[in-house]
């Protein structure tokens, strides 16, 4: 070969990799993580970058970040091009529609049942919006050493919660504790044991009522379990507003016997649980049935992104069968993809808490779906996060006494219907 064909092919390689160059894009992408879901989308989408040559910076953040801030940065250039969202129907206006992208017949084939969690409201939308990373629902979890070493029997299916609050009193009695059972501070984590005593939340309309006779036996129940000091202070007590607290901690440090969270904490218990024994446990029924919010979370794009083929290609990738199933396996999660829920998915040697965990929340999603029905329209109220907010804010001055029961549920029902009808 000659040197003037060398130095031709020298340039044309440099204009090639140029080329490339100038369309590779560069994809942000704010994600939050109860346990590892960041790190496993991390490197799955180092696939993507190779393949592609686009690069995905990722922003790793706190789940208050995306739920108090992300709308308002989507109401200014500081949006990111893509997120790991939970609040899936509420931000719908800022979505990027990515059906032009993507293979729109395969991803209703694999998450037809979820998707319309993320559309807006009506029925006419029909767009896809984002890839479910993970089916959520929210349950409870226990210290079992804790009921072993007070001698307590653990109560078993379909235990109501006046069964499971005695079995604590019991449990806190004879171990001398401050506080036995906390729950996260949101009315996500609420719910369940709201539509356990017979919480409608929706008419027939399909409007919000959300103070109806369970809603407020409820409530009556939920502070009175404060007042007995079953509950620790520094939990609902502990927040004002509408903000968001986070009570694993709580039962990380060996501080309560029972968490009411949910199953996305199953990686993070397994990882850092090391000096007791924890189980998950069915949710508790009571006369409206055995209550438990569906959910989950999701990567998404915005419409305001630059970059919305890069952007919707990532979420296509992380979507295919391959990296759903990859996905799953490595955060110990839920698939959302019917084909894997079908066939399975492979968790590989988990541990055998971590497994038994998994088969309890499952099974919960199929509880809920049969005796309360109305927690999948509440995870698919477009508007969902409004009731999210109002009801920590009313709860919690009634448990810290600047509020009577009475005023609290008047104000609960006068603050969302406001909100909602903004």
């Amino acid at each position: 070969m000659t040197k003037l064909h060398t130095l031709r092919l020298t340039c044309a390689a440099t204009a090639l990799l140029a080329a490339g160059s100038a369309s590779a894009d560069e994809i942000s992408f704010l994600c939050y993580q109860n346990g590892n879901e960041c790190e496993v989308l991390s490197a799955i989408a180092a696939d993507y970058e190779a393949e592609t040559g686009h690069t995905v910076a990722m922003e790793v953040v706190g789940y208050e970040i995306i739920r108090d801030q992300l709308e308002n940065q989507l109401q200014t250039d500081a949006a990111p091009d893509v997120a790991r969202v939970t609040n899936l129907g509420g931000l719908n206006q800022y979505y990027l529609d990515l059906t032009p992208y993507v293979d729109a017949d395969y991803m209703e084939a694999a998450y037809g049942s979820v998707l319309p969690w993320y559309r807006a409201p009506g029925g006419e939308d029909q767009g896809i919006y984002g890839w479910p990373t993970e089916l959520t629902v929210t349950g409870p979890y226990i210290n079992v050493t804790m009921f072993d070493d007070a001698g307590v029997d653990i109560p078993g299916d379909g235990a109501t919660w006046e069964e499971w609050m005695e079995a604590l009193g019991e449990v806190q009695e004879t171990l001398g504790m401050d506080a036995v059972f906390a729950m996260d501070r949101t009315a996500h984590r609420w719910a369940g044991p709201a539509f356990s005593y017979g919480a409608a939340f929706f008419d027939d309309d399909g409007v919000p009522i959300l103070v109806d006779e369970g809603f407020a036996d409820y409530a009556r129940t939920f502070v009175e379990w404060h007042e007995r000091g079953l509950m620790p202070a520094d939990g609902w007590p502990a927040g004002t507003g509408t903000a968001y607290r986070n009570a694993s901690p709580l039962f990380l440090s060996g501080s309560v016997a029972m968490l009411m969270s949910g199953s996305w904490n199953i990686g993070n218990f397994s990882e850092n649980i090391t000096d007791f024994e924890w189980r998950a446990v069915p949710a508790p029924c009571g006369p409206g049935g055995c209550g438990a919010m569906p959910g989950g979370a999701g990567v998404v794009a915005f419409s305001s992104t630059d970059v919305p083929e890069a952007a919707a290609g990532l979420i296509a990738h992380f979507a295919t069968e391959e990296n759903a199933a990859r996905y799953a396996a490595e955060t110990s999660s839920i698939t959302a993809h019917s084909g894997l829920q079908a066939s399975g998915v492979d968790y590989g040697d988990a541990d055998p808490a971590v497994a038994q965990a998994l088969s309890t929340f499952a099974a919960s999603i199929g509880t809920a779906a049969e005796t309360t029905p109305q927690a999948f329209t509440f995870q698919g109220y477009a508007q969902n996060f409004v009731i999210y907010g109002v009801v920590p804010d009313y709860i919690t001055q009634v448990i810290t006494g600047e509020s009577t029961l009475e005023e609290a549920l008047d104000a609960i029902d006068a603050d969302v219907a406001a909100q909602i009808a903004e």
